[in-house]
């Protein structure tokens, strides 16, 4: 199935920034979260494909390659950073090579394969987000056979020089001035086989298990922060390689009252009309409890206080960022009888004296009825 271009899957255009390209990752990967949506293949895959996209757009090297490239295959494609890597440019011009010309076949000595990258989605609360944790994660991944130790070779015996490459784990073909080298296609590029396999692992060299992973979550991160975990991947397919990387993906739940604008963190605040009228002093909730706030006499719908201090840090900063409070004046929808009668006769004692904003209003909305009469 053909890859969709990575800037659709995210709805943003090829300009978008690093916080547009965050903000369209968050919604949708809240969006198509496996925990919302269980047992929903689409939505799971869709979420597989956001990350994706995320992981590429979001690092400045692999965004430039793909905007240049694309899917195309000469830089291995994009699995995102986990993905366990591609063909390399020699193997596929090895194998289109090898197929237009029968060309005399020599070897190269290469490294050693490494192991799979491994990836999982952390989600961890809002308040663990500002302040940082420690978890426990359970991730399915091989382990290198106690058996064989590693070699897939029964005890006793051991792998054998691949007779196709040689032991080099690497073909290069050549036909006249051209000369392209392409992976083993019988070793895998691991230079050996095993002819009598291990009965532990079956000649893999590693065994299933579910390990058990320490992530130390740093203060401020967000939806999309990339944690490695260097060595916590696969192990490497051949005894001497280098094992894998782990990347954990920050998923942030939703808070119930706050939301989040880089640093700084927003919550509303209902007020009574007799609060705002007069004035008073709340307790506003914040990251670190709650915390006193006045409210003067004469207070509007709308206006935002400051709490200096009480958001969150910046990632691998210092310091942290303020909270805004936005107060929302609530109107009663219930009254009494004697309420309803306070409130008329308030209304017939009230001048334009005490509502300057409604007086400003109505005269600007006489002046452009009186122009338009004019005109």
């Amino acid at each position: 199935m053909e890859k969709r271009d990575y800037y659709e899957v995210l709805g943003v255009t090829r300009e978008a920034g690093d916080q547009e390209l965050k903000t369209a990752y968050r919604r949708l990967a809240h969006q198509y979260h496996p925990d919302k949506n269980p047992g929903d293949k689409e939505a799971e895959e869709r979420f597989k494909e956001v990350s994706e996209a995320y992981a590429v757009l979001s690092d400045e090297e692999k965004r430039a390659r793909y905007d240049r490239f694309g899917h195309g295959p000469a830089f291995g494609g994009f699995g995102g950073p986990f993905a366990a890597g591609g063909a390399s440019i020699n193997d596929i011009f090895g194998d289109i090579f090898s197929e237009m010309f029968g060309g005399g076949v020599r070897t190269r000595q290469r490294g050693r394969p490494r192991g799979s990258d491994l990836r999982y989605h952390l989600e961890i609360g809002f308040e663990e987000a500002a302040f940082g944790t420690a978890a426990r994660i359970q991730i399915p991944r091989p382990r290198r056979c106690d058996t064989c130790k590693g070699s897939g070779a029964r005890p006793g015996t051991g792998p054998r020089a691949c007779p196709t490459c040689g032991g080099t784990g690497e073909i290069r073909l050549t036909q006249g001035f051209f000369s392209m080298a392409r992976t083993c296609h019988h070793c895998s590029g691991t230079g050996r086989i095993v002819v009598d396999k291990c009965p532990g692992c079956g000649g893999a060299g590693h065994v299933s298990e579910e390990a058990t992973v320490e992530v130390n979550v740093p203060r401020g991160v967000d939806t999309g922060t990339r944690l490695k975990l260097s060595g916590e991947g696969e192990p490497a397919p051949a005894p001497g390689g280098q094992p894998g990387d782990l990347y954990v993906v920050v998923q942030v739940k939703e808070h119930p009252i706050f939301r989040r604008e880089e640093t700084e963190v927003v919550c509303d605040m209902p007020v009574s009309i007799t609060q705002a009228a007069l004035g008073t002093q709340i307790e506003v909730p914040t990251l670190d409890g709650p915390v006193k706030l006045k409210i003067p006499a004469g207070t509007q719908s709308g206006k935002v206080f400051r709490l200096r201090g009480h958001g969150f840090p910046p990632l691998n900063g210092a310091g942290r960022g303020d909270q805004h409070v936005r107060v929302l004046v609530e109107t009663p929808t219930r009254l009494s009888k004697e309420q309803r009668d306070l409130l008329e006769r308030f209304a017939a004692l009230s001048g334009e004296e005490t509502f300057p904003r409604s007086r400003t209003f109505w005269a600007t909305v006489a002046d452009l009825l009186g122009s338009k009469r004019k005109g």
